[in-house]
């Protein structure tokens, strides 16, 4: 920077002005500059700023540091103590200067000095008498000023309403009078003074004495008032009645920690989450059933308790929620797989809800292990099954008579045929090869009639998991048909069958739905005379098949419609009384229902349902 130049700039500023470089040397001034700092007799030029001024302290050349490395610092109003004593009161603003090249050559200085006499003037007493405005007009805080010894010389209106205390009652007092017994005992306020001789600034809590003797817990700020010649005049004394505030986050604590209680008490796990899908809290339960301790999933993503592939995805869904809004998970129970420290994975039932507040949004997870639920309800199908074919065994058991009848027809019918086959032969007669042929061909027929009974009676009694598949209901009722029809030869039943042409197929297991056909069909056929008849109906009502067998016996005792279904309950001398509740099992397993009641002509009828197959278009 040209210095002439920059002199002459310099002058035609209406404040003191000084160009310095980057070492704070003096390149160029003005004369006000000279005149405001009582620098006329001193010639400027490369001298050291701080051997010029050599009163600027450390804060002072933290500013010229700050503005070198390319800062712009202002102060409207800053105390300045100079070496011979005096204070000047300076407007300051400080910025760097850039050379040809672009870098920081140094820094320019304004000021502006307010000297003692402007303060003393109308200036000061206006600015007093605001502050002084501006104290009153505080309803909130308790302001007073204390002298050297502790006694109250300044008591604003906000002090009189907290305390109760006029200003005539407690100026010229000490302030031990606004502290409790016990702390003025404990030497409470002595104390503060002291701190606050030593650190300018004393922040307290403690419980303070209103004039009625009642108290308050107060927010203190004890201040160190000074001059400007650094003399301690006394102290300044803030107040702040924080009674109600205590009470309510002591309340709010209590909550938090009940709550807190509760959730590391309660058998579900419980893990909250933020948008992004990191950890922000992880329920003692939840260590417990996942293996980790907390510090080791506290900030991580929520995937590492997941299993491939969904660990995978998760992210992805928590991006899709926040573009879209899209509930699919919240608000919903579902069922999931998690993955412990060790690697294993275990089924749980997963509860999300949304919780935003703060300008954040989070998520909170319950979790419910149903491990031994599965385990259980897989013990409990195991147990059904065999229950169910035991049932079956015994009812073959049960017809083992008639199943003999049944089967000694076709037996002896192929011995005959066979046996008159070689008398014919042996006889040496001229019998026609056809007449052989046809014998042997009933024969072959009555063999074959004897293999499809022990062929039904094999499905009817085996043993296997429940197995769906569409099957015609004309099919089933068919089957069980002939299966009962075997266990009454010596009455003369009639099954009719009515059902309608355009009936949809239905997804069962074939074996298990025989086996509920057949029971009402032979419980039918007990239940009525040797000139019984046995209905046998079937409607579609939407997505399910109801199919009924109705007799026309003596029908149900009055209010045992449910009682049947009890186990161990029999109206046979014989029975266990597990067919008919077995049946409402297996009815259930297929997700339909099974219950009964009289007909319209007096015989009992009983009902149940069958899921439709669904139809898959092409």
């Amino acid at each position: 920077m040209n210095g002439d130049l920059s002199s002459l700039l310099l002058e035609h500023v209406p404040a003191a002005a000084a160009l310095f470089d980057r070492d704070m040397r003096y390149l160029a001034w003005n004369r006000r500059w000279l005149s405001d700092y009582r620098l006329d007799t001193q010639n400027l030029a490369g001298k050291w700023h701080y051997d010029v001024f050599p009163e600027l302290n450390d804060h002072l050349r933290d500013i010229h540091r700050r503005v070198l490395s390319g800062e712009v610092l202002s102060s409207d109003l800053e105390q300045f103590d100079r070496a011979d004593g005096s204070t000047d009161w300076v407007n300051w603003e400080m910025s760097p200067w850039h050379n040809d090249r672009g870098e920081i050559g140094g820094a320019l200085l304004f000021t502006h000095v307010l000297r003692e006499p402007l303060l003393s003037g109308p200036w000061l007493r206006s600015l007093h008498n605001e502050l002084n405005l501006l104290v009153d007009s505080t309803w909130r805080h308790a302001i007073c000023l204390l002298d050297r010894e502790g006694h109250v010389t300044v008591w604003n209106i906000g002090a009189e309403r907290l305390y109760g205390w006029t200003a005539d009652e407690t100026v010229g007092k000490s302030h031990e009078l606004l502290f409790t017994h016990e702390d003025r005992q404990a030497g409470l306020p002595r104390e503060q003074l002291s701190r606050a001789m030593k650190e300018q600034i004393v922040r307290a809590r403690s419980w303070r004495l209103r004039k009625d003797g009642s108290r308050f817990l107060a927010d203190c700020t004890i201040s160190l008032v000074v001059d400007h010649n650094r003399e301690i005049v006394g102290f300044g004394n803030v107040v702040r009645d924080t009674t109600a505030d205590a009470e309510r986050i002591s309340l709010i604590m209590a909550r938090e920690a009940q709550l807190h209680s509760i959730l590391e008490t309660v058998p579900d796990a419980m893990i909250t989450i933020n948008e992004q899908g990191i950890i922000e809290s992880f329920s003692a339960t939840a260590a417990v059933l996942f293996g980790y301790d907390v510090s080791e999933v506290l900030g991580r993503n929520i995937s590492m308790l997941m299993p491939e592939p969904i660990a995978g995805w998760h992210d992805q869904y928590l991006s899709r929620y926040r573009s879209t809004g899209e509930r699919r998970i919240i608000g919903k129970m579902r069922r999931l797989l998690g993955r412990r420290k060790d690697g294993s994975t275990f089924p749980h039932e997963l509860y999300v809800g949304e919780a935003s507040g703060g300008g954040r949004r989070v998520f909170t997870g319950f979790i419910r292990d149903i491990t031994s639920r599965e385990v259980g309800a897989a013990k409990l199908r195991e147990v059904q099954s065999e229950l169910i074919h035991i049932s079956r065994v015994s009812a073959v058991g049960t017809m083992a008579t008639a199943l003999a009848h049944e089967l000694n027809q076709p037996l002896t019918a192929i011995a005959n045929y066979v046996q008159s086959c070689a008398a014919l032969v042996e006889s040496g007669s001229n019998v026609p090869p056809t007449q052989i042929s046809e014998a042997l061909s009933h024969a072959a027929h009555e063999a074959l009639r004897a293999g499809e009974i022990i062929h039904r009676i094999r499905d009817f009694v085996s043993k296997g998991e429940l197995e769906r598949s569409i099957i015609q209901v004309a099919d089933l009722v068919s089957e069980a048909c002939a299966l009962a029809s075997f266990g009454s030869m010596h009455r003369k039943l009639e099954c009719v069958v009515s059902l309608p042409p355009d009936l949809s197929p239905v997804m069962v297991d074939r074996v298990q739905i025989q086996q509920v056909l057949f029971n009402l069909i032979n419980n039918a056929a007990e239940a009525t005379n040797e000139l019984g008849e046995i209905q046998i109906r079937a409607m579609q009502v939407g997505p399910i098949v109801r199919i009924t067998v109705e007799d026309n016996g003596p029908g149900l005792p009055e209010g045992g419609e449910e009682e049947v279904f009890e186990p161990f309950i029999s109206t046979k001398t014989t029975g266990m009384g597990l067919g008919l509740a077995i049946c409402r099992t297996i009815i259930e397993a297929h997700g339909g229902r099974l219950w009964c009641g009289n007909a319209d002509h007096g015989g009992a009828a009983f009902h149940f349902t069958v899921p439709v197959a669904e139809r898959i278009d092409e």
